[in-house]
């Protein structure tokens, strides 16, 4: 009986996506399962040592599921911390940009100026508010891409003073799925219209530098200036989850 719920569980975590931090761990994709797997899922998960004494676990649940998952969710620890919407965009020619900003990685940036900005476009966001510090957010970033970080940690400059931040990148485990690890504009050049243009060059990066053929994209439901620039940029709404979180 031991050996077959062994074996079950491992099939139900073939199915979903763990992404593991230094300080966190982040479950995904679980839109897989039906609602009595994922009840089971998490009950198995909640013994496992690496959730038990991890400091931050979030699970995203699927819209699809009944609040019977909501409430094992509850029990264990976690509170609902915000809402996700997911987005698609096959990548073209329509990705094409003209006059862009002018954008340099960290094989042209200091480390020190490029968190600068990070953290200064981490102010005032309308997503949750992450539990990771921008030195979280850099080994994380680090470990999760691997060596060739750097070309993924982007400052976007307008007549030379920094506007933002994009972190574009093939989703690890994965050869041509294009993702933005962190897109954010500095508070005092927000609603100037920008957001468009740099998530467009964000996107012609994925398909020309990293051979990217679709765009997965995600941004808390409260987010409607990001969630303008999906729509401005052509992504369709895929999926909406709940993403709960549980801090020790």
């Amino acid at each position: 009986m031991e050996v077959k719920k062994s074996q079950s569980n491992s099939t139900l975590l073939a199915r979903i996506k763990i992404v593991k931090g230094e300080n966190f761990v982040t479950i995904e994709d679980t839109k897989s399962l039906a609602n009595q797997e994922l009840i089971e899922l998490i009950t198995y998960l909640m013994g496992q040592s690496f959730i038990k004494n991890c400091k931050n676990v979030n699970i995203l649940v699927n819209s699809k599921f009944n609040k019977e998952v909501d409430f094992l969710l509850i029990e264990n620890g976690f509170k609902l911390h915000d809402e996700n919407v997911t987005v698609h965009k096959v990548l073209d020619d329509s990705s094409k940009v003209e006059n862009g900003f002018l954008l340099k990685d960290l094989h042209e940036l200091s480390l020190a100026e490029f968190k600068r900005v990070l953290e200064e476009s981490m102010k005032g966001s309308l997503n949750a508010p992450s539990s990771l510090n921008v030195d979280d957010h850099m080994r994380s970033v680090e470990l999760e891409l691997g060596p060739n970080y750097k070309k993924s940690c982007i400052v976007a400059y307008d007549k030379g003073n920094p506007i933002g931040v994009i972190m574009p990148h093939i989703e690890p485990g994965t050869s041509e799925e294009g993702r933005i690890f962190y897109f954010g504009i500095i508070p005092n050049e927000r609603g100037k219209g920008k957001s468009k243009l740099l998530h467009q060059q964000a996107l012609e990066i994925l398909k020309n530098d990293f051979m990217a053929t679709h765009y997965i994209g995600c941004t808390g439901h409260n987010n409607l200036p990001m969630l303008k620039t999906f729509q401005n940029n052509g992504c369709t709404v895929i999926e909406q989850n709940k993403v709960f979180k549980r801090e020790n």
